[in-house]
């Protein structure tokens, strides 16, 4: 069976500011892309749409918080309804993906990497965006493997 593949953005919203990931041409491996300032659910759709245009997406990924019961939180109801705005503006299929923890996992990795504490209390919304978008591509792949050959 074989699987098309392609670019998947991935989009981490929050309060302030919404970052962005994208993943190479084999929908493999995840980068951080960007970060926008958060205007209003239309405008930030109609943006997000603009670039997943421009970057050829296949999907996007909207990363949705869930609380410990398994239901979306205030943030979670938020992004659920940022996806509905996506879709209303596209034919790319726009898909929600729980990114618990995230945050927490972005900022580990720039302890890992030796960026220096005063440097890591910035934003890391696109490399929380990478991380929600690696999980979502690593998930797929166990589902489907990629055929080697």
């Amino acid at each position: 069976m074989s699987l098309e593949r392609g670019r998947v953005l991935a989009v981490d919203p929050g309060e302030k500011r919404i970052g962005l990931a994208i993943s190479d041409p084999t929908g493999t491996i995840a980068n951080p892309l960007l970060v926008l300032k958060h205007v209003s659910r239309i405008a930030d759709a109609a943006n997000i749409v603009q670039i997943a245009q421009e970057w050829g997406v296949v999907e996007i990924v909207i990363g949705q918080a869930v609380e410990l019961d398994g239901m979306p939180g205030v943030m979670g109801r938020k992004a659920q309804r940022l996806a509905e705005a996506i879709r209303s503006q596209t034919e790319i299929p726009v898909i929600l993906w729980d990114e618990s923890g995230s945050t927490q996992t972005a900022r580990n990795a720039r302890k890992k990497m030796g960026v220096k504490q005063s440097q890591r209390r910035g934003h890391m919304d696109d490399l929380a965006a990478a991380v929600i978008l690696q999980s979502y591509l690593n998930s797929r792949d166990s589902i489907f493997p990629v055929e080697e050959g």
